[in-house]
């Protein structure tokens, strides 16, 4: 009895210090968002009266202007689309059903200057439509806030499109045929029956997409549409103001803020019934005209979001190659996959922890360590930058300064502009990305393994290297390279605290954009999407297995 209670002390002991990774990463996303909200208690009045005169006005007519237009046409392109997938049967469905998710794969900014060189004065697109109709033909400006809309829209709607297909194939078709039996035609047993059901996932999707597009800073930098990430990156640079960078980083915070706040008031405390999942004898075979037009809208999709543009990319590649396949790009790749690897090893390992210790207690839910854990994903780049900066500024100046002094050494930062700087942003930003998926591995654990293993003398850490792992394997695999390819997409935060020559291949993309030399962009760009599409045929098979 007394060696029972003492081995059960001891658990409880041993499941305390778990909680300290938890802890642990709550406090690494709990840094530079502190940080930055105290950036306030400095005196910028100089700048801030440049910033309202000159720009303030405009950044925020811009990003409510973003906000709405991305957030309306990822809901009207995500939800038609994801309505026909899955409730309708019409020619190439099958293989539309999951084509429309391949535009994941290509980084925003890659779509922006693909755009930019197809649809601009001199672009190709532009010159034929003058050949055709003549030199004062209008065309539309692909360089306005429309054109940054329609980008981000044709990258972003796949968040929208993937959950509330995932929720219209889980009502099943006994709630439409019952409602056609009382009376409601199709069109309004859409809105009346199958959307209001799906308007959680639908509201999680588009949280997704609008944070994405708060995130953004190569797309609306190429444009050159001032955002709030643009005005950060000039804050820095340009005005050489950090403590700014950091007060326009937290308004910017706001925004995200008000993003999610949205969702979850989307949300609402509604629970729905689901019947079973729809099969695919229960689907709705449109005929004739519908059924071409249907195949023909969804096909569009794809070509614009992602054939042409993945087209246009071989083809300056096709170009360029020769010159641009350089000891600089495979320079470019040691450092790209260099980073990538070291962010997913160590967010894979930091999630697994946090992962495990929610096993050990046996919980469903997450404790509030591990929400604030996971909301680093919430956080742009450029915020978690300005944060992370202004925190190892005070320590190389306040701790490591005076103690290198006391030794006798040289003056010398440490912190900044260290590898260490950008690997906390990628952990802190990718961590929800990496702990997601272990977590689900978990929950398929039966808990009797790790019960037999303890009543065997096995220690917890013995459980989880010896049982736990082997059995993860295919959920740390899809961490780590959901992360590793997070990490090489990542712009605004390596471009902000990598340190000298460790430039990447999302660095070279945005410097060359910047010269307006889209065809020397296109190799690094083209090697992105290439590396980028291997997750999203993990996302598309995992959605295929939940249909299953």
């Amino acid at each position: 009895m007394a060696q029972t209670l003492s081995r059960y002390a001891s658990s409880a002991a041993h499941r305390r210090g778990w909680k300290l990774w938890s802890m642990l990463v709550a406090l690494l996303v709990l840094m530079p968002v502190s940080v930055i909200f105290l950036s306030w208690g400095s005196d910028q009045t100089e700048i801030w009266k440049h910033l309202i005169d000159t720009q303030l006005g405009r950044l925020l007519r811009n990003t409510a202007f973003l906000l709405v237009g991305v957030g309306a046409w990822t809901i009207l392109l995500g939800v038609s689309l994801a309505w026909l997938v899955s409730i309708c049967e019409f020619p190439g469905r099958r293989y539309l059903d999951w084509a429309l998710m391949l535009p994941l794969a290509i980084p925003t900014y890659v779509v922006a200057f693909v755009a930019l060189g197809l649809m601009s004065y001199s672009g190709p697109l532009q010159t034929l439509w003058r050949q055709w109709f003549g030199s004062g033909a209008w065309f539309p400006d692909i360089r306005s806030g429309t054109g940054v809309v329609f980008v981000m829209t044709t990258v972003l709607y796949p968040y929208v499109y993937m959950l509330a297909r995932s929720a219209f194939l889980a009502q099943g078709r006994n709630l439409l045929d019952a409602s056609r039996l009382l009376g409601v035609s199709p069109y309004r047993g859409f809105w009346r029956v199958a959307l209001p059901m799906a308007r959680p996932a639908i509201a999680a999707g588009t949280a997704l997409a609008l944070m994405e597009a708060l995130a953004d800073f190569g797309a609306v930098a190429i444009f050159n549409y001032d955002t709030f990430t643009t005005a950060i990156y000039k804050s820095w640079f340009g005005l050489f103001s950090l403590t700014a960078a950091a007060q326009l980083a937290s308004l910017l915070l706001l925004f995200v803020a008000l993003a999610l706040y949205g969702e979850q008031r989307a949300r609402g405390n509604v629970r729905l019934h689901q019947s079973q999942r729809r099969q695919a004898g229960d689907r709705y075979h449109l005929r004739g005209g519908k059924a071409w037009l249907a195949s023909a809208y969804c096909s569009c999709v794809v070509l614009i979001a992602f054939l042409v543009p993945v087209a246009q990319l071989i083809l300056w590649v096709w170009e360029t190659a020769a010159a641009d396949m350089n000891e600089l790009y495979w320079r470019l790749i040691n450092h790209t996959f260099t980073l990538g690897g070291l962010a997913a090893a160590i967010t894979a390992s930091l999630a697994l922890l946090v992962a495990y210790q929610q096993k050990l207690e046996n919980r469903h839910q997450l404790n509030t360590p591990e929400r604030i854990a996971t909301l680093g994903y919430a956080l742009p780049g450029s915020v978690l930058a300005v944060g992370i900066m202004l925190a190892f500024a005070a320590v190389d100046a306040q701790i490591i300064a005076p103690l290198r002094d006391w030794l006798g050494l040289p003056p010398k930062q440490l912190l900044v502009g260290s590898l260490l700087a950008l690997l906390l942003a990628y952990v802190i930003r990718f961590f929800s990305v990496s702990f997601g998926p272990i977590q689900s591995a978990f929950e398929r654990i039966k808990p009797s393994y790790q019960e037999a293993a303890q009543t065997l003398g096995s220690s917890q850490w013995q459980v989880l290297r010896r049982i736990y792992i082997p059995l993860l394997t295919p959920g740390m695999f899809t961490a780590l390279l959901l992360v590793f390819v997070d990490t090489m997409k990542e712009m605004p935060a390596t471009l902000l605290l990598r340190p000298f020559g460790w430039d990447t291949l999302a660095v070279r993309i945005y410097e060359m954009t910047a010269e307006g030399e889209w065809e020397r962009a296109a190799l690094p760009a083209l090697t992105l999407v290439i590396i980028s599409i291997p997750p999203v045929i993990i996302m598309i098979r995992r959605s295929r297995g939940a249909e299953a």
